[in-house]
C-alpha cells in the first residue's frame, strides 16, 4: 500500500508538471517562441522553371500582451530576412480575445505591416476576426473593414474575391483572394439568423483569364472541397493547428472538417493545401505543441506532385 508520504510525493510532482505545462503553454510558446516552416514544393499546373519564393504571414491577432507592436515589429523584419518574392497575408489582425490587457489598433500594426517588403509585393485577404470586430461592418453588412482600410493605406492590396497576374523570370502566375467564409454573425441585432460570408469562389477564378498557375488565399480551410484542379495550391490559416496539438493531434479545430485541415501540407485528389499555424492567439492565449510560425514557400525547387 502506498504511504502517505509517498503519495504526497506523487500528488507533488503532478502539480509540478501541471504548474509547468500550464505556465509553458500560456507564458513561454505564445509569447517566446517562433519558428520558420517551409514547405519545398511543386504544385500542380506549375510553370517550368518558375522558382518562387513566399512568405506567409496569418493570425496576427494583435494585442497585448500576447501580439505586442513590437513583436508584429519582429515578425515582420524577420519575415523580410526571407528575402520573398511576394509575401501574403491570410488575415486575422485583430485580437478576436478578451484575455487581454490592451488591444492594438490599426492605426498600429497597419504601418508595422506596411515595412514588409517582397520583389513582386505583399499582398492581404481579410479573416473573420477583422469583420467581428467591426460592428459597422456587422451592423451594414458590408465592408470595407477598419482592417482593410489600414492595409491599404499602407498600400497592400486586399483581394477580396480578386486576382492579380505577376510575372517572375517571364513566366506568369496569380495570386487570388477569397472574401472570408464567416465574416458576418448571426444576430438579431443585425436582422441575421445565419452566417454569412464575402466569399465568391466562382466569381474570383472567373478574373483569371489564362492558363498561369494560381496560389488561392482563402482564410478558412473549410473551401478546400470546393476548390478545383485549376488552382496549383490554396493557402489558409484561421486554425492555430488547434492552437493546442500533441502527437500530430489537435482536439479542438475551428473547422467543420476537424483535424482533415488543421494543419500543415494536405495533398486530396491531386490537389495540394497548406494550412499554416499562424502566430497569435484566438478566444483564449495558450499554445502548446502548436507555435507561433512563419512559413515560407520555395515553390518550383522540387520534382512536380
Amino acid at each position: 500500500m502506498i504511504s502517505r508520504r509517498q503519495f504526497l510525493k506523487v500528488m507533488g510532482g503532478g502539480f509540478i508538471a501541471s504548474a509547468a505545462l500550464s505556465t509553458y503553454a500560456f507564458a513561454i510558446e505564445p509569447l517566446f517562441r517562433l519558428r520558420l516552416t517551409t514547405y519545398k514544393i511543386t504544385p500542380p499546373n506549375w510553370n517550368t522553371g518558375l522558382n518562387l519564393r513566399v512568405a506567409v504571414v496569418a493570425d496576427i491577432h494583435a494585442c497585448k500582451p500576447w501580439m505586442t507592436l513590437e513583436r508584429i515589429e519582429e515578425i515582420v523584419a524577420q519575415t523580410n530576412d526571407l528575402k520573398p518574392d511576394v509575401t501574403l497575408l491570410l488575415g486575422d489582425y485583430s485580437s478576436g480575445m478578451n484575455l487581454v490587457t490592451d488591444y492594438v489598433h490599426s492605426r498600429d500594426w497597419g504601418p508595422a505591416l506596411g515595412k514588409l517588403e517582397a520583389t513582386l509585393g505583399v499582398y492581404s485577404i481579410l479573416g473573420n476576426h477583422d469583420w467581428w470586430e467591426d460592428k459597422t461592418a456587422q451592423q451594414t453588412g458590408h465592408g470595407p473593414t477598419f482592417g482593410q482600410l489600414a492595409l491599404q493605406r499602407e498600400g497592400i492590396p486586399v483581394l477580396e474575391n480578386d486576382a492579380v497576374r505577376l510575372i517572375k523570370d517571364d513566366a506568369a502566375f496569380w495570386i487570388a483572394g477569397l472574401g472570408d467564409q464567416l465574416a458576418l454573425l448571426p444576430h438579431r441585432r443585425y436582422g441575421r439568423r445565419n452566417w454569412l460570408g464575402m466569399d465568391d469562389l466562382d466569381g474570383t477564378l472567373a478574373k483569371i483569364t489564362d492558363t498561369a498557375p494560381v496560389l488561392l488565399m482563402a482564410h478558412e480551410p473549410d473551401i478546400f472541397p470546393r476548390i478545383p484542379d485549376r488552382v496549383s495550391l490554396t493557402l489558409s490559416g484561421h486554425t492555430h493547428g488547434g492552437q493546442i496539438r500533441l502527437f500530430g493531434y489537435s482536439p479542438v479545430v475551428p473547422s467543420r472538417y476537424k483535424n482533415r485541415y488543421a494543419y500543415g501540407h494536405v495533398v486530396e485528389d491531386g490537389r495540394h493545401l497548406i494550412v499554416s499555424g499562424g502566430l497569435g492567439c484566438s478566444i483564449a492565449p495558450v499554445r502548446l505543441g502548436s507555435p507561433p510560425e512563419i512559413v515560407l514557400l520555395e515553390l518550383g525547387n522540387s520534382p512536380a506532385a
